[in-house]
């Protein structure tokens, strides 16, 4: 059975495209490093809540606060830190990201409570930019028309990030103690952050590092194209942050909470399936419509709430979107900026779903307080939804402008291709 579904895999999605990429010089090493880079970063969110009611005493509530000053300085420091890549290269901003977050973790088990909150919000704003320097370092290695493979293949990396980062975390905490797991991710955090020091992927081609740094305005890249990949990438991680909080009260209500890991788990490799078909298909969808698609599959999934195993198969379609989804949207981003800002605007992209993920929570949390779990998936479509029309018009309207400044070049070459002909005219009547 196994060995059938493997070749029927194979058959229907060809892997070339992945093999290929792979191929490319300095671009395994440098992903591998960067995918080892976000384990610790994906794990120190569970072990820092496990951390503060376990051995701080405190509640949840007080757990969530130190989580969400971290994400919200993240969401802060990514464009800051995406600037400074783009002003003085990718060491400098290495060094003062893993030197801060190695001594940050290191010395979070001896904090109290209100240092602790206090020094979240500065440390998040220097966390490694694994995620924007990774797409970087895509969009640098790899030519555009392989670009949509590579960006699916580092979507399916953060899904093995997010599948394993948990996983280490809850296993060091509970064998041994959150003091040591956050303890091994200040050691992580350093060892990681020198060797990619060292390594010193490139962030720009060579025949982008041979053009003039001439960095333009944000007027003339800052689009409304722009601006709506931007609103897709905050409805996509709203959508899922609600679909994940929505389907763990699903199976509370129902009384399914042993099942909730292997829901999960399915939802995970759900999005690491799409996103390796979608990496290998030979056509692409655009970004706009696969976030219509996404949040079309989410709204009918609270009709199958119950039992577990029904919730667990209603949910596969939609995360088979979600990494095709983000990757689209970096995919689109790249395309739409000059590369002397390409670090701006891949640090935009980091702060745009790290708004997601922080609207998504207390929206969808607030609706599954007072109503059905039923309805967290309609509330998280509805926004998702909302995200992706504001996001739609701006496109639209970016494309008018467009083509109308189009329009107005040829009627000027037009209109300066006529000028000599009639003052030739003109200088044949005055001969006559």
């Amino acid at each position: 059975m196994y060995v059938r579904a493997t070749m029927l895999f194979r058959r229907h999605v060809p892997l070339q495209s992945y093999r290929q990429l792979l191929r490319t010089p300095a671009l395994p090493t440098s992903m591998l490093l960067l995918l080892l880079s976000r384990v610790p970063l994906i794990a120190s969110g569970i072990t820092l809540t496990l951390h503060v009611v376990g051995d701080l005493g405190r509640g949840y509530g007080a757990a969530g606060l130190a989580g969400t000053a971290t994400m919200l300085g993240s969401a802060l420091g990514a464009p800051v830190l995406g600037r400074m890549i783009d002003h003085h290269g990718l060491r400098p901003v290495v060094a003062l990201c893993g030197v801060t977050s190695c001594g940050y973790w290191l010395s979070t088990p001896y904090l109290p409570y209100e240092v602790l909150l206090l020094a979240a919000l500065p440390a998040g704003a220097l966390v490694m930019p694994a995620g924007s320097i990774s797409r970087q370092v895509i969009a640098a290695l790899v030519p555009p028309v392989h670009r949509r493979t590579a960006f699916s293949m580092d979507q399916v990396g953060i899904e093995l990030a997010y599948i394993s980062g948990p996983v280490l975390a809850i296993l060091v905490s509970t064998q041994y103690s959150t003091s040591a797991a956050l303890t091994g991710i200040g050691v992580a955090n350093g060892v990681l952050a020198f060797a990619l020091w060292y390594r010193n992927p490139p962030v720009r081609s060579a025949e982008e590092s041979a053009l003039p740094t001439q960095r333009p305005a944000p007027r003339s890249w800052v689009t409304g194209r722009f601006v709506a990949a931007l609103l897709v990438a905050t409805g996509a991680t709203f959508v899922l942050i609600g679909v994940e909080l929505t389907t763990i009260a699903a199976l509370r209500a129902s009384g399914d909470v042993a099942w909730t890991g292997v829901v999960l788990a399915v939802m995970g490799v759900a999005s690491l399936t799409g996103g390796v078909i979608y990496g290998s298909a030979r056509r692409s969808l655009s970004q706009l419509t696969l976030m219509t698609l996404l949040v079309l599959l989410t709204l009918p999934v609270g009709l199958a709430a119950q039992p577990w195993w029904l919730l667990a198969l209603a949910v596969i379609p939609l995360n088979l979107l979600c990494a095709p989804t983000l990757a689209a949207t970096a995919e689109t981003i790249s395309n739409a900026v000059p590369h002397t800002v390409r670090g701006t605007a891949m640090g935009l992209q980091d702060s745009a779903t790290r708004l997601g993920f922080a609207l998504g929570s207390p929206v969808v949390g607030f609706v599954l307080d007072r109503v059905e779990p039923g309805w967290g998936f309609v509330t998280a479509a509805g926004c998702g939804l909302g995200f992706a029309a504001v996001g739609a018009a701006l496109s639209v309207r970016s494309r008018k402008r467009d083509s109308s400044a189009t329009t107005d070049q040829r009627h000027a070459r037009r209109s300066s291709s006529k000028r000599p002909r009639l003052r030739s005219n003109q200088a044949e009547k005055s001969l006559k």
